[in-house]
């Protein structure tokens, strides 16, 4: 699978930092990219540690020694969270100003969960999040949207297998990927508040609702939900406020990340089963958000959803080429102006809404509300950025 947008971003980051660090959730093919990265612009000129391999854990015990001593200029180290006693030696290295080296670092967390990362390498690392495919690299929705985009799911010979792998995931993050970032949290507890966000998923997030379920506080729970935020496994969507004098939605609404781990605890294992799910529009509204958010390239605090007690809402929010857009994920093939829709044209100021839906369609639903296919996106984007 060809990922060339990930790899020319990666490309442009390492121009600019000594250190270049690639985030992801694990198995959403990190290893693969840097891979592909280092054999296109450093062939035969790079050195791989794996800090899942015991050899290269022993290597790095004495790591300024190990690291001066290779000859190659690509320095490249996987699973970067399992020592960020490293992150103080990298500093260390790169002011040197004797030192040749680049750096690649791989991490299956996000930066807030590596601790020392940020102070330490402050001003000397960019970072490129590196997510399962995309519909932009596969094209094609359906099968994307049910198996998800990690790549041994997607891939996968047949739904049943896909299904197993992804159940095998889930599995292997809650006993051995979560103990090993250092949260001590039974795995059965921690599934069933998973399980129960696949219920919340597209929804406002109520803690305390949460917390009677599982019999914890909603400190543990906001506690649960950080850790699957930084392990990309949910994404977080802020509120937006406007001056206004209604009353605005204050609570954040969840995400799963990715549709194919939304569907494998939800028992989800074919598409006549994924039609036929009550929840069916909520997993496609956060599929086509998900795939929006990445195609526009902006980060998570730059994206919104705006939400009134008057029942205006509007899906996601964001500022974007000078302009205010709005953006609706509906799961229908018949597509309709809303009171909600104009309410938020105006409230917002909107210069205009995309109204996103399954199907191959790109058309003026009204002045400033854009009816677009998702696999229609890059064509709308054009015509929004004159």
């Amino acid at each position: 699978m060809k990922r060339t947008r990930l790899l020319e971003r990666v490309r442009f980051i390492a121009e600019i930092h000594p250190v270049c660090g690639l985030l992801g959730p694990r198995q959403a093919g990190k290893t693969t990219l840097a891979r592909m990265y280092a054999e296109q612009y450093y062939p035969d000129d790079f050195f791989f540690f794996d800090l899942e391999n015991p050899a290269d854990v022993s290597r790095l015990d004495n790591p300024i020694l190990a690291i001066t001593q290779i000859k190659k200029t690509l320095i490249v180290i996987d699973e970067i969270q399992r020592r960020p006693d490293l992150f103080p030696i990298l500093r260390v290295l790169v002011d040197d100003p004797k030192n040749n080296h680049k750096f690649l670092i791989l991490g299956s967390a996000s930066r807030d969960l590596i601790s020392q990362s940020s102070e330490s390498l402050a001003g000397r690392i960019g970072y490129v999040d590196v997510m399962p495919f995309s519909l932009e690299e596969t094209q094609e929705a359906n099968k994307l949207w049910l198996r998800g985009g990690f790549p041994r799911s997607y891939l996968a010979p047949t739904e049943e297998k896909s299904l197993a792998w992804r159940q095998n995931y889930i599995t292997t993050f809650l006993e051995q990927d979560i103990p090993n970032l250092g949260f001590q949290i039974p795995p059965a507890q921690l599934r069933r508040f998973w399980l129960m966000l696949a219920h919340y998923h597209g929804q406002v997030f109520n803690a305390s609702e949460i917390g009677q379920s599982l019999a914890v506080s909603h400190h543990t729970v906001k506690r649960y939900l950080d850790i699957l935020v930084g392990t990309f496994m949910v994404r977080i969507l802020t509120p937006w406020f406007e001056n206004l004098s209604k009353r605005q939605v204050k609570s954040p609404k969840i995400y799963f990340r990715d549709s194919g781990i939304l569907h494998a605890l939800l028992n989800i294992d074919t598409e006549n089963q994924l039609f036929g799910n009550p929840k069916v529009g909520a997993s496609w509204e956060g599929f086509a958000l998900e795939e929006t958010i990445r195609y526009m390239q902006i980060t998570a605090p730059e994206c919104f959803f705006w939400s009134t007690y008057a029942e205006a809402e509007l899906d996601l929010f964001m500022l974007k080429f000078g302009k205010r857009l709005g953006f609706e994920f509906k799961y229908t093939d018949n597509p309709k102006v809303t009171k909600s829709m104009r309410t938020a044209l105006h409230d917002l100021s909107l210069d205009t809404i995309v109204l996103v839906v399954p199907l191959a369609k790109y058309y003026l639903l009204e002045e400033k509300i854009i009816v677009c296919g998702l696999d229609e996106l890059e064509k709308c984007i054009g015509q929004i950025k004159g």
